[in-house]
């Protein structure tokens, strides 16, 4: 605020920009509303450094009365506890600060009521579009909305029959297959799956599906058997099922895998209670890493997948169907995933 008597700087506005970029204000709002296609890179560029050397800041409002539209995308994740999730919205959000849209964010704490409710919020606060990291139980109200033509990408997680909406997800089958086939190679000779549940969640049904069948074509073993669903709110419940595998294969070199890092940091926790010693007999594996997976005692093997990477294509595509751009046709996007070898997993 400028001192008593001193005169308040006048807002730069829009004509300003024009004037000093050597262009029509129409094409400034172009700009602004990144409508680049009909505008030259000579022109963004002189555009851009006028914007910058005026430190000029578009009126979000009247933009939007004028475009008819928020300048706002509502995100709905399903649980803002996780990593994953977090490093999601961080992604989104990179994206939004660079274009000047706003952020709105839900969390649906993987229940499906609160999941539609809060979509319902969100477009009732006119956002522009919607980037839905779903519980997996609302599959028809998630088209109805994409066949009511509004604005929808689906984050990581796709409908149970997926390529029906926009979906920006990582690989999930092949890397576990390779992870479960590599602790075939190490020398295990028991491998369980440890999860929070699959029935909903389109990753961990994918990531199930391949570890069975990893197991029964590198094992000959039935992965449907060894499979322990545990509460994560519960230790003791972990613990019980560590204790279990243990004790249904005495003598055995085992190894577990977790279906997520939630799941992990929590099996990691039982482990540590049970007295379990990871490395060369029970060696532990499984998906996301996010930094601390070498920091713990021998360092744990894990699949890493770029959730951030996930968060800004999702916004970006968002963007495209928002201006009505972007292919034909809804888009399955599929980022890779890759195993990386620490000391919890190793040879004889």
């Amino acid at each position: 605020m400028p001192e008593k008597g001193e005169p308040q700087k006048k807002r730069v506005t829009i004509d300003q920009v024009a004037a000093l970029a050597g262009v029509s204000k129409t094409t400034v709002s172009r700009y602004l509303n990144q409508r680049y296609d009909a505008l030259s890179e000579d022109t963004r560029q002189r555009i851009h450094q006028v914007i910058d050397e005026l430190n000029y800041r578009p009126n979000r409002i009247a933009q939007s009365l004028k475009a008819r539209n928020s300048r706002m995308l509502g995100c709905l994740v399903s649980d803002i506890s996780s990593p994953f999730s977090s490093i999601i919205v961080k992604g989104i959000n990179s994206v939004c600060t660079q274009v000047g849209y706003q952020l709105l964010l839900v969390d649906s704490e993987d229940d499906p009521e609160r999941e539609r409710t809060g979509i319902q919020d969100l477009l009732e606060n006119q956002v522009d579009g919607l980037i839905v990291n779903t519980t997996g139980q609302n599959d028809e109200y998630l088209l109805s909305l994409h066949q009511r033509g509004i604005p929808l990408v689906l984050a990581d997680r796709c409908l149970s029959a997926p390529g029906m909406i926009d979906t920006v997800a990582t690989e999930n089958y092949h890397v576990t297959y390779q992870c479960i086939t590599y602790l075939r190679g190490l020398g295990y000779e028991q491998v369980a799956f440890f999860t929070q549940g699959n029935r909903y969640v389109a990753p961990r049904i994918l990531r199930f599906q391949a570890y069975c069948d990893a197991m029964r074509e590198n094992f000959h073993l039935a992965g449907e058997e060894r499979m322990y669903q545990f509460q994560l709110e519960d230790t003791a419940d972990c613990v019980e099922k560590l204790k279990s595998f243990r004790e249904k294969f005495p003598g055995q070199r085992l190894a577990v895998f977790a279906v997520n890092g939630v799941t992990m940091l929590h099996m990691l926790q039982g482990i540590q209670i049970a007295g379990i010693r990871i490395g060369k007999d029970f060696g532990v594996c499984g998906f996301d890493d996010w930094g601390w997976a070498d920091l713990i005692p021998p360092g744990i093997t894990t699949i890493t997948q770029n959730s951030w990477e996930v968060g800004r294509r999702s916004a970006e595509l968002l963007l495209k169907r928002i201006q009505g751009g972007g292919p034909t046709g809804p888009v399955y996007e599929e980022l890779p995933n890759h195993l990386v070898i620490r000391g919890s997993t190793v040879s004889r």
